[in-house]
């Protein structure tokens, strides 16, 4: 077992595009994901028509972080005004019984228009505004801070999917793997040194995803680190075994990919991004038949509740079993390239 995890190690250390994949894309990604997702400096535009509105109010909008254009409203079509003005984010006005707020779409763009106009608003009367607090997280965390969770669990396990299960695809279809079972090692020797040799890397992937996201993007974490690697290590074996299970029923690289959008799409959809109590029809409830879901939902642990093992563990050892299910199937599996 311990040869054949290192024949592994070299092939993918001797290629550099799998390097590549499982070393650098990861960065690159979550790199990405940290620039669309992260706080924006966009200041929004708003038109509003000063002579209508309450001096009081325009003053308040005026010691906001917003661009104002002055316009006429009662002799302005304001629909088509904002669809020949895209840059213009929104549009106040007032109607008999108070404000009007107009805008072309729900965006992010409209969302700082709407977020500058209610805290202008909310200013005047700051004896009546509510308070609000978060047991969890931080309302100032952007998209990414709040989410960082779920994207460490689904790049972690698709990167590694992809990498293992095109690794055993090309061994058979070179016949390495005819030739290998043609001799006496076992089908559980030919399956743990596949596992081990590709969890260095995902060991390696989980240390270097961490590190770069909390020390370079500054991603915030409540937890222990440690906790946190440990459990993307999992995700990882996880990751590992069912891309061996899905390449021993496909004949070819293009079959494992053509299985992605039934084995490993669905399965973000329960990562966390979105809440599972939300999903209609109890259909949030397949979450525990998925090993992202453990994942990621362990990994919310530690990171925005700052808990310990003590909280985690049941995600653990749903991993563990995981694992050690899939370990068993991928071993009866080969039973139908050498029966013993």
């Amino acid at each position: 077992m311990i040869s054949l995890a290192k024949r592994v190690i070299r092939q993918v250390t001797g290629d550099k595009r799998t390097m590549a994949l499982i070393l650098f894309a990861p960065l690159l990604i979550l790199t990405l994901l940290y620039l669309l997702l992260s706080d924006t400096s966009y200041i929004a535009t708003i038109a509003i028509d000063e002579n209508k509105l309450p001096p009081v109010v325009v003053s308040a909008l005026r010691e906001q972080e917003v661009t104002l254009v002055d316009i006429d409203a009662e002799n302005l079509d304001i629909e088509q005004f904002l669809k020949d003005n895209k840059d213009i984010d929104a549009v106040l006005t007032a109607t008999g019984s108070g404000l009007s707020i107009t805008m072309y779409e729900s965006s992010t763009k409209s969302g700082s228009a709407m977020k500058a106009i209610q805290d202008a608003i909310a200013s005047l009367n700051p004896a009546g505004q509510m308070q609000v607090s978060f047991v969890a997280g931080d309302p100032d965390y952007s998209i990414f801070d709040s989410m960082g969770y779920a994207f460490f669990g689904i790049i972690t396990f698709f990167l590694t999917f992809i990498v293992s299960g095109m690794a055993l695809v090309r061994e058979r279809s070179s016949g390495t793997l005819e030739r290998m079972l043609m001799t006496p090692v076992t089908r559980i020797k030919v399956i743990g040194g596949y596992t081990l040799g590709f969890s260095l890397f995902a060991v390696l992937q989980s240390v270097i995803l961490v590190v770069f996201s909390i020390y370079v993007l500054g991603l915030h974490t409540e937890g222990n680190v440690v906790w946190v690697i440990m459990v993307m290590l999992l995700v990882a074996i996880a990751a590992v075994s069912f891309g061996e299970l899905i390449s021993i029923f496909s004949n070819t690289e293009f079959q494992v990919v053509q299985l992605i959008p039934i084995t490993i799409i669905p399965q973000v959809f329960f990562s966390g991004i979105i809440p599972l109590d939300t999903i209609p029809y109890h259909l949030g409830n397949l979450c525990y038949i998925m090993p992202i879901y453990y994942g990621c939902a362990a990994i919310k642990e530690v990171m925005v509740l700052g808990h310990g093992f003590d909280y985690i563990y049941p995600f653990v050892l749903a991993l563990l079993a995981y694992i050690v299910v899939l370990g068993v199937l991928n071993t009866l599996a080969l039973k139908k390239y050498r029966k013993l």
